[in-house]
């Protein structure tokens, strides 16, 4: 996203975050960043809202937008900030977080009488942002956590033009008339009952023949690049989970253990651990490496009700997945590897357009984190070697890593 197009949509925020304030006087503040596709605002409301509200909040927004009121910014103190958002508990809790980092000012925004806790930036005044749409509700958790309060997230966007604007709503029709749920149904591919559980798929005939064609089409793939095909159970002992560090560090997006004869078991979120077991299963040479491992293996996780989405969020998905084990002067040329049949597997399928993010480690928050610097340096470093020699543009992402590597 441009910048100047995402400080618009930040401050058509602050803009939609001012005209609630002004017709739900009682409402709470959470927070309004700009995103990819527009910007939201979350708010706690005394009582429920509907999209019907959509049409006096957005004449109220259009009248802040011709009014011109410029953005205001001032450096307060924390103690000052505190007395000024008294009566908004979301914005108290962040501006203490702030004070526990040890920050000692805080910058807020003036829109005409609407106060904003907000580093920035913004346009000039509210004359530059252009057209404005709102387009949804949902609920959020304060913060993605499910322990806090839930908000009322309303969703927006925001273009330079009215043509862009009809544009991108055009689009959105037309990718809610092709979304894959209704087509899934339409078509007896897939369906997802509520007798089952939100988020486990069940595959009818015609998308089980489409599924066994993709999944014919991906092993011999791999069989012709040296991978050998496995199979690992859907459970697994607690004590396996707690060796490879998902107990410690992934258990929140884990099913409670089952318990069979005294002994706790847990569902797979992945297939990692049984591969290195088979790995672990005999003595081996370095001069049978690599040995690359291949599993289209069904994982479960817990996903929040709130962000299932068709096939795209689930609880139950069939991974592909694969590991492989190899020297570390064979680290680099495996990785090109890999990338070859991740884009070979990617253009045949018609994906064209795409971004790529090394995922590394947050170098400040370690302790999220398995293993020694020096493994995490070599494995970050041959990534990024792989992706250069391949000539592929990528984005750098630090604290995005998995715990157990980037």
């Amino acid at each position: 996203m441009k910048k100047n197009l995402e400080t618009m949509r930040h401050s058509c925020s602050h803009v939609l975050a001012a005209a609630v304030l002004k017709l739900y006087p009682g409402a709470k503040l959470g927070i309004g960043p700009a995103i990819e596709e527009g910007f939201y605002y979350d708010f706690e409301f005394s009582k429920s809202i509907n999209e019907e509200d959509f049409s006096k909040i957005s004449d109220l927004m259009n009248q802040i937008i011709k009014e011109g009121l410029p953005f205001k910014k001032e450096e307060v103190s924390i103690s000052e900030a505190k007395k000024l958002f008294k009566n908004q508990p979301y914005k108290l809790e962040l501006i203490s977080d702030l004070e526990k980092e040890g920050t000692k000012e805080v910058s807020v925004y003036k829109t005409g009488d609407f106060l904003d806790l907000c580093a920035g930036p913004h346009v000039k005044d509210t004359s530059q942002i252009g057209p404005f749409k709102l387009l949804s509700l949902a609920g959020a958790y304060w913060r993605g956590s499910e322990k806090n309060p839930m908000l009322t997230r309303i969703y927006g966007t925001c273009f330079p033009t009215q043509k862009e604007l009809n544009a991108h709503l055009q689009n959105l029709k037309e990718a809610e008339e092709r979304d894959h749920r209704l087509l899934g149904k339409r078509l007896e591919l897939f369906s997802i009952s509520e007798e089952v559980g939100g988020g486990l798929p069940i595959w009818h005939p015609k998308g089980a023949v489409i599924r066994q064609i993709i999944e014919d089409f991906w092993k011999k793939e791999h069989q012709a690049r040296g991978y050998e095909y496995v199979y690992s159970p859907h459970i697994g002992s607690i004590n396996l989970w707690k060796r490879s560090g998902h107990w410690d560090f992934y258990r929140e997006n884990m099913y409670a253990p089952i318990v069979i004869e005294n002994q706790k078991f847990l569902l797979k979120p992945m297939n990692c651990p049984f591969h290195v077991q088979i790995y672990k299963s005999k003595i081996r040479s370095y001069r049978n490496l690599p040995l690359r491992l291949c599993e289209l293996g069904t994982v479960y996780r817990f996903e929040r009700a709130g962000v299932l989405h068709g096939l795209v969020r689930v609880r139950g998905f069939t991974q592909d997945d694969a590991h492989i084990f190899c020297r570390p002067d064979q680290l680099e040329e495996e990785i090109v590897g890999v990338l070859d049949l991740a884009l070979f597997m990617l253009s045949t399928f018609g994906f064209k357009d795409y971004e790529i993010d090394l995922s590394v480690r947050d170098p400040k928050n370690k302790e999220k984190y398995l293993g020694a610097d020096k493994i995490w340096q070599k494995a970050e470093k041959a990534l990024e070697e792989a992706l250069k020699k391949k000539k592929l543009k990528f984005h750098r992402a630090e604290g995005e890593a998995i715990f157990y590597g980037p």
